[in-house]
């Protein structure tokens, strides 16, 4: 045996922190002065006590109270005979004596919080050997140590949030963070209760980007989902930086897209310069002092890329949570959902199931972080076999529960695309139909909203510039049409 394991195991049977006199008096004021119970009902649980015999007999008492029985030694005593959920001859006894050692009422907050602390500690520990274990196990697991560090981190964090103390608020404390809210959005130059999204019509029609939606931006490939999508994360870190309201911090993770490829889309958009002539350097030096300048302005604003590919569902939730416990964090965005890998570590064979989980996974975690989360989805080939290929909500790709997760899915629609791809013979009684149809379209894109869970569906048309893979708003470019 080697010296680290010789360590670990002697540090495996050392008493883990416990106080059996806290426990006991916390269970004996309960018995003597009922209402106590509802003073420490939120800070401690079953669970926490060390002595498995006194976590019984609380979880007892939860559902005594529950029943509005009266709690004491008789009741209790009476619960165990009839659900012989403790078998102990002497129960009465021991139940007796916890009452008769309480020397006063007024402490049960304390013992709670104490019971409560020395849980936290035992769980600590816990978690520190298992990460010991999982590191030093000679014939080890098959996960690596990155990933190890990111289940570490996500058990730490579920610890650290196990306290069910303000899970539940009081209307009237509701009531005082919703009139805050209206009030911000009546107060606003832009009548928004979310972050704006830069577009004008779309924030009309959404209110902006509200806290805890998760929201789906699906559309066929060359659609331009990533596009407006890079275009709103840009615009919401971009105000941030200049000051304006409705704004924040945003992290972008592109799972398909380099972050360096990223940028140069970025700095393709602002400065007008055509994506493929500044990746392959086909430009004059104005172009490049316009781009180094672009840069220079640009390079502050608060938005983090992370472009790890076949990342997990739990490493994003992991990232997300550090970035918004260190630098502050308004907003996600994803691209894309289908290349998410879910909590299970593996690709799933039942896609649908797995794409079911990871939409559940986000929808939590974008209330956990009270902040939107934009989700890009793949919409199946159905579309292209219809006439009409707007996009609908049964097109959304290994769907499952996406429509039933999401609070707001749009789909991101250019028929531009189609008809420059399909025109008829120039000698075809429909070719002037054709060409006034697509001198209508040209340089137009609808956003289509299909689901939103607090407001009206409908669509939203915005100018798509293709040669920058930019969207503005319409109205300020229909002289461009």
């Amino acid at each position: 045996m080697d010296p680290i394991e010789t360590k670990y195991n002697e540090e495996r049977m050392r008493e883990l922190p416990h106080n059996d006199e806290a426990e006991q008096s916390l269970l004996g004021i309960i018995m003597l002065n009922n209402e106590c119970f509802e003073d420490i009902a939120d800070i401690v649980l079953p669970s926490y006590f060390y002595v498995p015999a006194n976590g019984k007999i609380f979880e007892a008492i939860r559902v005594l109270i529950a029943q509005d029985s009266v709690v004491d030694p008789i009741t209790i005593n009476n619960y165990f005979e009839k659900n012989k959920s403790l078998q102990q001859s002497n129960i009465k006894n021991y139940l007796i004596e916890l009452v008769n050692s309480v020397i006063t009422t007024s402490a049960a907050v304390d013992y709670a919080k104490i019971i409560y602390d020395l849980y936290v500690r035992r769980q600590l520990i816990l978690i520190g050997e298992n990460i010991i274990y999982d590191a030093t196990n000679k014939f080890g697991s098959n996960i690596a140590g990155s990933e190890q560090i990111e289940v570490a981190e996500s058990k730490l964090y579920e610890l650290a949030t196990s306290n069910v103390q303000d899970n539940c608020l009081s209307f009237f404390e509701i009531s005082n963070k919703a009139i805050k809210t209206i009030e911000n959005a009546f107060k606003s130059d832009n009548k928004l209760a979310g972050i704006t999204t830069g577009f004008i019509d779309l924030d009309r029609k959404l209110g902006g980007l509200n806290r805890s939606d998760l929201i789906i931006l699906a559309g066929r490939p060359s659609m331009g989902k990533t596009a407006l999508a890079t275009n709103i994360a840009f615009k919401v870190a971009l105000e941030n930086l200049l000051g304006r309201e409705n704004s924040g911090k945003v992290a972008f993770f592109s799972l398909e897209m380099s972050a360096e490829q990223l940028v140069v889309r970025i700095l393709s958009q602002e400065c007008e310069i055509p994506f493929e002539r500044i990746r392959k350097g086909e430009f004059k030096n104005e172009h490049f002092e316009k781009i180094a300048s672009m840069t220079k302005k640009i390079q502050s604003i608060p938005l983090f890329i992370d472009d790890t590919p076949a990342l997990t569902v739990a490493s994003l939730r992991t990232r997300a949570r550090k970035l918004k416990r260190q630098k502050g964090l308004d907003l996600i965005v994803i691209d894309y959902l289908q290349l998410l890998v879910g909590d299970n570590n593996k690709r799933n064979d039942n896609r649908v199931q797995e794409i079911s989980g990871i939409t559940r996974a986000l929808k939590a975690l974008a209330k956990e972080l009270d902040i939107p989360i934009i989700a890009l989805s793949q919409l199946s080939r159905a579309v292209e076999v219809r006439d009409d290929k707007r996009p609908q909500l049964a097109d959304l790709r290994e769907s499952g529960s996406i429509e039933q997760d999401a609070d707001v899915v749009m789909f991101v629609f250019r028929e531009e695309y189609y008809l420059d791809r399909a025109p008829p013979a120039e000698n075809n009684s429909e070719y002037q139909k054709w060409v006034e149809k697509a001198q209508n379209v040209r340089n137009k894109a609808e956003v289509i909203i299909a689901k939103q869970r607090n407001g009206p569906i409908g669509k939203v048309e915005l100018f798509f510039n293709g040669q920058y893979t930019k969207f503005d708003n319409l109205g300020e470019n229909r002289q461009s049409n």
